[in-house]
């Protein structure tokens, strides 16, 4: 067994899959996973570096994994909000790397040290322009090291930064895990070019085109202007189209590689809890104790937040009442209403104070609604 702390578990599942160059300014709560891998990264030949702010960071990143490395960052709060220019750049650019944001209350500095799930549509829309986005979000430890592990591997097969999207006690939280087998974990690298063939670095005419690290022989440009498939900015609206549209159906033709849903006793229930992060934890205990006071209650949990799973979660308009409990003042709610085009009841219970929810208050929620 392992008794890891959320951040460092992180920073544990980034080397596993065979990330080894990370970049960043320290940020709380975020701090932990810099400390750390300035500490882990060098004795598995990789590279630590604290750069002079958080723009420095990202850019960093980008630029190491331009080189060739599974490149990583990790920030909080006000530190995502300088970033957001450059994870349109890497977006645009399809440069693979993973942006870890342990949430904070905010806005602004915030209160630093106190949960809140205030950056979900942050991490959708942050950055400008119909850019695609994925988005992990882990509720346990264990599930920070394994989703970790999936960021780089969803960024590395589609070229895409992958946000993290972790809260404030999931980063902090210790708890013991089963040690990880590495044999048995799933590492998917870049494609590269073949030796010798014409090299189109944003060809159209498949999802994701091979990249090749610069300093390996291949001549192309890199650009965060609308380009075509040698990389050189156009303005041709036709070729601007289909890059865009091939931005996002990258990511929609390869949904079934996306951490999917947990559920639990769902499918016979009149109301459903939908949540994710740590408010996970206290919804599952809601449910056991509303179970055992004869209530129909099931749980669904988002392990995906980004692409939203409108089609599974208009499914649940067969049910009585949908209750979404959320760290902030509304954001997913609105998604699983749209999912479920008024069909049925959606009710919000929302926290802002820095505190968590407990079991009880959701309880009492779900025997206002059932």
């Amino acid at each position: 067994m392992k008794l890891w702390q959320g951040n460092e578990a992180c920073v544990e599942g980034a080397i596993a899959a065979g990330a080894r160059f990370y970049a960043g300014y320290p940020i709380t709560p975020s701090t932990e996973i810099a400390e750390i891998a300035s500490r882990r990264l060098p004795p598995q030949g990789g590279k630590f570096i604290q750069m002079e702010d958080e723009i420095g960071g990202i850019a960093a990143m980008i630029g190491a994994s331009v080189g060739g490395a599974k490149a990583f960052t990790a920030t909080s709060g006000p530190g995502f909000s300088l970033m957001q220019e450059n994870l349109g750049y890497a977006a645009m650019a399809e440069i693979p790397c993973v942006l870890v944001n342990v949430q904070r209350m905010g806005p602004s500095t915030g209160v630093a040290t106190a949960p809140a799930q205030g950056d979900v549509m942050q991490a959708r829309w942050g950055t400008h322009g119909d850019h695609p986005a994925i988005v992990l979000c882990p509720s346990s430890v264990e599930e920070v090291y394994y989703l970790t592990i999936e960021a780089f591997n969803l960024s590395e097969m589609l070229r895409q930064p992958v946000i993290l999207l972790m809260d404030e006690v999931v980063g902090h939280m210790r708890e013991n895990i089963a040690e990880p087998d590495r044999t048995k974990i799933r590492v998917i690298d870049r494609s590269k070019p073949e030796p010798d063939q014409l090299y189109l670095p944003y060809a159209e005419d498949s999802d994701v085109s091979p990249f090749a690290p610069f300093g390996e022989g291949y001549a192309y440009n890199i650009t965060g202007l609308a380009h075509d498939e040698k990389g050189f900015p156009t303005n041709d609206g036709e070729v601007v189209r289909r890059l865009l549209d091939r931005l996002h159906q990258k990511i929609e033709n390869n949904l079934s590689e996306l951490p999917g849903i947990e559920e639990a006793e769902a499918a016979d229930a009149d109301l459903v809890i939908l949540c994710y992060g740590c408010t996970a934890r206290p919804a599952r205990e809601a449910v056991r104790l509303a179970r055992d006071s004869g209530l129909s209650v099931g749980y669904v949990r988002l392990r995906t937040l980004w692409p939203f799973p409108y089609e599974r979660i208009a499914a649940l308009a067969d049910k009585k009442s949908i209750l979404v409990p959320e760290m902030n003042m509304g954001q997913i709610i609105g998604e699983v209403e749209r999912a479920v085009k008024g069909k049925t009841e959606v009710v919000g219970l929302w926290r802002y104070d820095g505190e968590l929810f407990n079991p009880e208050e959701i309880l009492k929620k779900i025997r206002e609604v059932i």
